[in-house]
């Protein structure tokens, strides 16, 4: 028995986090390569290894995947110190080079050299598609950097193969991702690139992407949908998220056939993201004056966001309570509890929703089956519900105030 605990704790020596042992970076110079300040590692591996995110049979495992800043030309390569096949015969190591292959595409390649002979080619790297907009982010160490955003689409000349190696990084960071379908033309594709100097040349490193699909609405208008968004790591926390998905709303708002823009299963930093611009966006709207904000959410807001940005009604709502707390004195006793009856009215529909279904279900339940449902609606909880609701809520919105407080 001690024998097999001992194999056992061997064992568990080559047990290896995946989420530590994938290596990424966005190279921009070939010193870049064995600097370990520029490595950054996924916040999820799952797709590729299983719920636990864990590798067996490898001990120092390191799990290399260097890009090419601009182009994303990929450097794959598989180290460890030791394998437990070296040790163990009746044990076999985790398919590990098959596992990540399944997910890069192929044209990668595996020696150092040739990969920095590609980053020579780094120069020819131009964005794809049309200049949105373009924006400068003062940096601490670089000073000020300029960036840029590109509408692009799948006819862009090599933008397919590009789009193969961009999205492998939804894997890492987006729990639930899947790759898209771009053989379907109703994608459009936003990128951020930041441009920077090499030995006196301008060249362009990606920054981030959006993809959004564009659903047929009767009789004669489209709805955008926003798909998958991510910011890499090295630039996450700069502002690029909101340049972005302002620069795309700027953008669907020019074309009159677009209904709304929404997100596909947003999650909640993105809802967190949308509030902040799509306040930003309505601040300067006449019905979203403070004045008005007083009177109450009216038809006015939900048309004229609609109309100039392309905001639906759901949202336009969550935009006139953020701004009218800004509005609103919540020391003035008065004022505050119409703002908080105001909000709970709206959490409580729910609630009055489910009650109105429970009357319904009355004529049709048994006697046993009608209390179950009743205790699932008790008065009481549901106030301590809406009171909870409200208040993270309103510590959400008081966030999002002091943001665009800040870039005023």
């Amino acid at each position: 028995m001690a024998g097999v605990n001992a194999m056992e704790k061997k064992l568990a020596e080559y047990k290896c986090d995946t989420n530590e042992a994938i290596c990424l970076k966005l190279v921009r110079f070939p010193e870049d390569i064995d600097d370990d300040g520029t490595t950054f590692h996924p916040e999820y591996s799952h797709q590729s290894f299983g719920d636990d995110e864990i590798a067996f049979g490898y001990k120092g495992l390191q799990i290399q995947l260097f890009y090419a800043a601009g182009n994303l030309s990929t450097l794959f390569k598989v180290k460890y110190s030791s394998k437990v096949t070296e040790m163990f015969d009746c044990v076999e190591a985790d398919e590990v080079e098959g596992k990540v292959r399944e997910i890069i595409p192929p044209g990668f390649t595996s020696n150092t050299d040739d990969f920095i002979s590609l980053l020579e080619k780094e120069a020819n790297f131009k964005p794809f598609g049309t200049l949105l907009h373009s924006y400068k982010v003062h940096n601490e160490e670089a000073g000020e950097l300029t960036y840029q955003i590109h509408k692009a689409d799948i006819t862009c000349a090599g933008f397919q193969d590009y789009h193969e190696r961009l999205q492998t990084f939804l894997m890492w960071f987006i729990e639930t991702a899947s790759f898209i379908d771009t053989d379907d033309d109703r994608w459009d594709f936003f990128l951020v690139f930041e441009k920077y100097n090499k030995d006196g040349e301008t060249l362009y490193a990606t920054v981030g992407y959006m993809t959004v699909y564009n659903y047929y609405v009767y009789p004669d208008k489209t709805r955008p949908r926003v798909s998958q968004m991510l910011i890499l790591p090295p630039f996450q926390g700069e502002g690029h998220g909101a340049q972005l998905l302002e620069a795309i709303h700027r953008f669907y708002c020019s074309l009159p056939k677009v209904q709304d823009i929404t997100a596909e299963d947003p999650s909640e930093n993105y809802v967190k993201l949308r509030d902040y611009v799509l306040a930003k966006l309505c601040q300067n709207l006449p019905s979203f004056a403070a004045d008005k904000l007083h009177l109450g959410f009216s038809t006015d807001m939900v048309q004229e966001s609609q109309e100039k940005l392309k905001i639906n009604k759901k949202h336009t709502r969550r935009v006139y309570e953020i701004l009218r707390l800004r509005a609103t004195d919540m020391s003035d006793e008065e004022k505050s509890r119409a703002y908080r009856l105001d909000v709970k009215k709206r959490l409580f529909a729910p609630y009055r929703k489910n009650q109105r279904e429970l009357a319904k279900m009355r004529k049709c339940l048994q006697p046993e089956e009608l209390v179950s449902h009743m205790g699932q609606m008790d008065a009481e909880t549901q106030q301590e519900e809406v009171e909870k609701s409200y208040q993270v809520l309103v510590e959400g919105y008081r966030r999002i105030l002091e943001r665009l407080a800040t870039h005023a």
